[in-house]
């Protein structure tokens, strides 16, 4: 039985999961280029596969019908699936799972990271120290500030928790979330995002889906000096409309785990104030192995291996 690898950091956090394939005779197919394959690539990878742990490579329809003949399980390492054309595997017998609860904590803990690093100006006075340059810069306390977060899923609310060690207001906006007793009673839930949008000094994006939420009208909603965060996706928010809050002053500070294409090269990499980094948010050890693991376990069950 063999089994192709899609992402290209697979294995590097922890043997475990290799072992795991290993154990069972599994011939492991590894990702040739130490990258995110194309739609090419990975039509190529995956001839006369069984299964794929797939990572956030194009598994669209033309990609699986060219292998659906052999392709029988695919196996994400992560929450994200759109990147699969879901409906259409199952169409074809292919069974599809995910990790919905590896990257939770580690995610929430580097959007915290950001916050505070952009609160503090951190960016900026770390460049300034290592061009020769002793500037201190006054930043803001998370301490009296508002909160928005836009998606309450796992992330979202294992973010809401971190923050509970500090004296912020918390302003939740999520249009699928049904009556939740899990919404603490000091947080206002909002009806509208431009409630949230109005309201918030900082918003953090934990949302899932690839639509759009927020362009030039959006950003002009927003409190002046307002911080974003997005971890979740790229194409949530325009990028124009992020260059323009940024030149005109509306946004102080950015930062970016997640991106329109990858790897990134736009017009955001100009500014001090926008922290940029390479779609790593579940990048610990302990999630990495956590949501491998998980994978490979799904992968052998759907197989019927396991």
């Amino acid at each position: 039985m063999k089994i192709a690898i899609g992402p290209s950091s697979f294995g590097e956090a922890s043997s475990e999961p290799i072992e795991l394939l290993k154990k069972y005779g599994i011939e492991i197919i590894p990702n040739p280029y130490g990258r995110r394959l194309t739609e090419d690539e990975i039509i190529e990878h995956l001839k006369g596969v069984d299964g794929l742990i797939a990572g956030l490579e194009p598994l669209n329809q033309k990609v699986l019908d060219a292998s659906k003949e052999s392709l029988k399980a695919i196996a994400r390492v992560g929450i994200g699936m759109n990147n699969v054309d879901i409906p259409y595997a199952q169409s074809v017998g292919i069974k599809v799972s995910n990790t919905p609860d590896g990257p939770t904590e580690s995610v929430a803990e580097m959007t915290l990271t950001a916050l505070l690093s952009l609160l503090r100006m951190v960016p900026q006075t770390n460049k300034k120290l290592h061009e020769g340059e002793w500037k201190k810069m006054i930043g803001r306390s998370l301490n009296g500030l508002n909160v928005g977060i836009i998606g309450y899923g796992r992330i979202g609310r294992k973010f809401r928790k971190v923050l509970s060690g500090f004296s912020c207001q918390v302003f939740i906006f999520d249009p699928y979330l049904q009556e939740d007793s899990s919404i603490d009673k000091k947080d206002v839930r909002c009806d509208t995002l431009k409630e949230l949008l109005e309201n918030a000094d900082v918003i953090s994006f934990h949302a899932a889906g690839a639509e759009e939420m927020i362009g030039i009208e959006e950003v002009n909603q927003m409190k002046d000096g307002v911080i974003i965060l997005n971890s979740a996706r790229g194409e949530l928010i325009n990028e124009e409309a992020l260059v323009k809050g940024l030149d005109s002053g509306k946004i102080q500070g950015l930062w970016l785990d997640a991106f329109w294409q990858e790897p990134y090269k736009g017009a955001l990499l100009k500014y001090d104030n926008v922290l940029l980094t390479p779609h790593v948010g579940t990048y610990t050890e302990q999630c990495r192995k956590s949501m491998e693991v998980s994978a490979v376990q799904n992968i052998l069950k759907d197989l019927g291996v396991l």
